[in-house]
């Protein structure tokens, strides 16, 4: 009896030991956020599929959540300011927000999303909550697939918004569709007088463009989800064809602009990106990374990259403000497995 006594006390370390290490390996790895060499703090939490973010003058970040809501991070509280009516079906629902380069003075914001059979950008007034929607552009091309939906303010003070194409791919070479294209416009909807086609297109080609930015002497980047991988990094050109359904990835041929970045080796799913440090940031959906495009010194080609933020899940947003990058998880869009806290917006420093 004394020797079974104490072969059960001397395997009381071991149980131990083996009890630790289930309930590790059951921590849903999100609770991780720390990476070498940034700083991460997660600023707000349990938010259902965080979309996009932009700043308020005054510092605030404001966010849409894709099932229709319109969300303030104040105080480090979230701050719900509005909740619009959105087909939210699959991919579709509220996407896109930019913040009028004026809102000190007019207070708009805009927003795209989907409205029934139809993605539109509208304009609103922010005060204490939204109101007084003004439709700018409606009749966008919208499916449970591919409806594009980023909204970012140019260097030059124009809309810019980007458009899938509905699960239709001849919609992306139509000019006289709005699917499928990267869209310019002034910020009263109008149709600006230099677009190369005298309509809202600026670049056509696309599949399905999730993510624009600039660097810093103008040039406009765009990110892109290919067909069965073949995802990519763009450059826009003012009136630029882009290839799609005909070509994509790294195909090259006669009068259509290849990516600067062909992702055929592995998919990406690339959403959001940001320009910050001399290399453009990129959100990876499926790839589950934020990852790190790092240009060379005129901006036109890669010349190094690497993956960051692998334990996060799906990360479908990032910009920066202030010299602090802010991505958001997307685990509860329906294509993730959410973990504890899901979904968050994380802030990050990089040393």
């Amino acid at each position: 009896m004394k020797r079974v006594s104490v072969l059960f006390i001397a395997a009381i370390p071991l149980f131990l030991i083996i009890i630790i290490a289930f309930f590790f390996l059951l921590t849903p790895q999100s609770t991780i956020t720390n990476e070498t060499g940034f700083g991460t703090e997660v600023i707000a939490q349990n938010l259902e599929v965080p979309w996009a973010i932009a700043f308020l003058p005054d510092g605030r970040l404001i966010f849409t959540e894709r099932g229709g809501d319109i969300n303030i991070i104040d105080g480090g509280n979230v701050k719900n300011v509005g909740k619009i009516n959105v087909t939210a079906n699959g991919e579709s629902g509220l996407m896109g927000i930019a913040v009028d380069p004026n809102f000190d003075q007019n207070h708009y914001i805009y927003l795209y999303y989907t409205n029934e059979n139809n993605n539109r950008i509208s304009r609103f007034v922010l005060n204490e909550t939204i109101g007084n929607e003004t439709i700018l552009v409606g009749n966008i091309p919208a499916a449970s697939i591919h409806n594009g939906g980023r909204l970012k303010f140019g260097p030059d003070g124009k809309l810019y918004a980007t458009t899938g194409d509905s699960g239709n791919s001849s919609l992306a070479q139509d000019l006289n569709s709005s699917g499928g294209k990267i869209l310019r416009l002034n910020p009263d909807g109008s149709v600006p007088s230099d677009n190369p086609f005298g309509s809202y297109v600026y670049s056509y080609g696309h599949r399905d463009p999730q993510g624009i930015t600039w660097g810093p002497t103008g040039t406009m980047y765009s990110s892109e989800h290919g067909d069965s991988a073949n995802d990519e990094l763009n450059i826009i050109m003012k009136g630029g064809n882009y290839g799609w359904p005909l070509y994509q990835g790294n195909d090259t041929a006669t009068g259509y602009i290849k990516p600067i970045r062909g992702y055929t080796e592995f998919t990406l799913a690339p959403s959001g990106i940001a320009f910050y440090q001399g290399a453009v940031w990129i959100s990876g959906l499926r790839g589950s990374q934020l990852r790190k495009v790092t240009l060379s010194e005129d901006g036109n080609s890669v010349m190094g990259e690497k993956a960051f933020f692998r334990q996060m899940g799906r990360i479908r947003e990032v910009v920066e403000h202030n010299g602090y990058l802010y991505i958001s998880t997307s685990n509860r869009d329906g294509r993730g497995i959410p973990q504890t806290g899901d979904d968050k917006i994380l802030k990050i420093k990089i040393s």
